[in-house]
């Protein structure tokens, strides 16, 4: 009897009534032909039929259980898994929610961009009782803000030509990742306002060339741009191009924020002609990003490797990138500069909050140091090993807004970068399809017919406009706590909530080491055993 009654069964009746109407409509088609309706009762019987044919398939396939157990009607969770985040964005946010960034945060760039009123009415939104509160102090006495587009200038006694940068400028992104307008109007924006645009791994393309805006080029494992057939670096080939007058410093990614540690592969069936000719790869090879470098495999042997750059360069600014992990690998880093007396010029601080075009989740979500400890890491261990006037520190991983920025300044970073926040510029809309090729703004897509909705001429503006107005804020907010510059603000210019009830400085949070302090023996936990591990010949640590 159950057996006879399943048809009936809420699984089974979309399938049964698809049947029961295909048949129906199909047969009074059939017996009136003749009449006006004979069209749409056909229509009708067709469109039955294929769901019918639909629901026994479901009931045929093995893949999907849900499926076979709600042949047709399951049809509906899977389009409405695929609308869910649409469906929560648009409908169901507060202001601040939103992952990775929040409404209030991207609405706030989008006013920016758009050079609208970016203010906002009745008070904060946010619980300032909340445990992680935090704010900066301000002054009695508040400064008039500058006016000057605050700067910073790069480059150690070892560099010939440095570099006077933007504390604000557009972080490392790759033609591949980014579509070619997009590259195109952020190197324009940047050139407009004077910053540096960081042209990620991926090589220097035809697109960051064309509008002649200050570039970094970063040099991966990959060598984009600058290796042999067989992927090892090519010094000459990195000499032409380093030369060039429109790279202003050259950058060694060790490890990117969002997923340290881990290479990627272009299968060769997606390397076409231009990417093949930009990183110089073969088109009928994958192309391989591996996750260790082959030109240096020890500290010392990296900070040669740097000081080669900087001399193939012409003295231009060369230093690294890195997401801290292993805490003695970096102090054997800055144990191997004393050996060899040879520094970086700068060194740029990723956070394991960074953003990427795709990583799998468990990098994303639990490798790596983030940004603000990475930072202050990064600032002691060279206060205490005497060396912190010769290295600027950039950072990098979820910077937004001015109050980003004075933050990360405040625990040890001489300038910041910023991904997301200029793709955001940029019209991007956080529908999270980075890595499906299908980005809706033609921000991180390759397909023409995509990326031509994205106009360059409109967003240069954009960009242009996001950078000066979030400088414009930075400099509003050190005017307010009494200060000029950006570099004059310390860890105890903020604070935060513990609890209800208990707030704690960021110099009680972040306490800074004194100079020398490593050299003289410390006791800090923070470095104390770490640099007892750490050895200028390997990066192993010494047990």
């Amino acid at each position: 009897m159950e057996t006879i009654l399943l048809p009936f069964s809420p699984r089974y009746i979309a399938l049964t009534i698809c049947a029961v109407l295909a048949a129906l409509f199909a047969s009074i088609a059939v017996v009136d032909y003749h009449t006006k309706l004979f069209g749409v009762l056909l229509a009708l019987a067709l469109v039955f039929s294929a769901l019918t044919l639909l629901g026994i398939r479901d009931l045929l396939q093995k893949n999907h259980a849900v499926l076979r157990n709600y042949p047709i009607s399951a049809h509906l969770r899977f389009l409405l898994e695929e609308i869910r985040p649409e469906m929560r964005q648009y409908f169901f946010e507060s202001e601040k929610d939103g992952k990775p960034f929040s409404r209030d945060t991207r609405a706030l760039i989008y006013q920016r961009a758009k050079m609208v009123l970016d203010k906002r009415p009745f008070g904060t939104q946010k619980d300032v009782y909340e445990q992680g509160y935090e704010w900066m102090h301000h002054s009695v006495a508040p400064r008039p803000h500058a006016e000057e587009h605050f700067r910073v200038t790069i480059g150690g006694p070892d560099c010939t030509k440095p570099y006077s940068a933007s504390v604000f400028n557009i972080s490392a992104m790759s033609f591949g990742a980014l579509s070619p307008n997009a590259i195109r109007a952020l190197n324009a924006g940047a050139r407009k306002g004077g910053f540096a645009h960081d042209t990620g791994e991926g090589g220097v393309s035809p697109y960051h060339q064309e509008n002649g805006g200050d570039l970094i080029w970063e040099i991966g494992s990959g060598y984009f741009g600058c290796r042999t057939r067989d992927g090892q670096f090519d010094p000459e080939a990195f000499a032409r191009r380093a030369t060039d007058e429109q790279i202003k410093m050259v950058e060694l990614k060790i490890s990117q924020g969002a997923k340290p540690g881990h290479g990627g592969v272009l299968p060769a069936a997606k390397v076409s002609e231009e990417i093949s000719r930009i990183r110089g790869v073969s088109m009928d090879e994958d192309c391989v990003s591996p996750p260790y470098h082959k030109a240096f495999s020890t500290p010392i042997e990296m900070l040669r490797f740097i000081a080669e750059m900087r001399r193939m360069s012409g003295g231009k600014p060369a230093g690294f990138k890195l997401c801290i992990g292993h805490p003695w690998e970096f102090l054997a880093i800055c144990k191997a500069m004393l050996a060899t007396g040879i520094t970086p010029d700068f060194i740029v601080v990723d956070g394991n909050e960074g953003g990427t075009g795709a990583a799998p989740l468990e990098f994303m979500d639990h490798l790596g140091m983030p940004m603000r400890e990475g930072v202050n890491f990064v600032h002691n261990a060279l206060i205490g090993v005497g060396l912190r006037d010769r290295i600027r520190i950039g950072a990098a991983g979820k910077v937004a807004t001015a109050f980003d920025m004075s933050r990360a300044m405040a625990l040890g970073a001489d300038w910041c970068n910023s991904g997301r926040g200029f793709m955001f510029a940029l019209g991007c809309i956080q529908s999270l399809s980075c890595h499906t090729d299908r980005c809706p703004t033609g921000v991180t897509t390759q397909e023409p017919s995509r990326y031509r909705a994205l106009v360059v001429t409109d967003k240069i503006d954009r960009v242009y406009n996001y950078h000066h107005a979030t400088l414009h804020a930075l400099a509003e907010l050190i005017a307010a706590a009494g200060l000029d510059h950006p570099q004059d603000i310390r860890p105890h210019h903020f604070s935060q909530r513990t609890s209800s009830s208990d707030v704690v400085s960021f110099a009680q949070l972040y306490p800074t080491l004194r100079p020398g302090e490593l050299l003289d023996g410390t006791d800090d936990p923070r470095f104390k055993h770490a640099w007892a591990m750490a050895r200028a010949e390997t990066f192993a640590a010494a047990v």
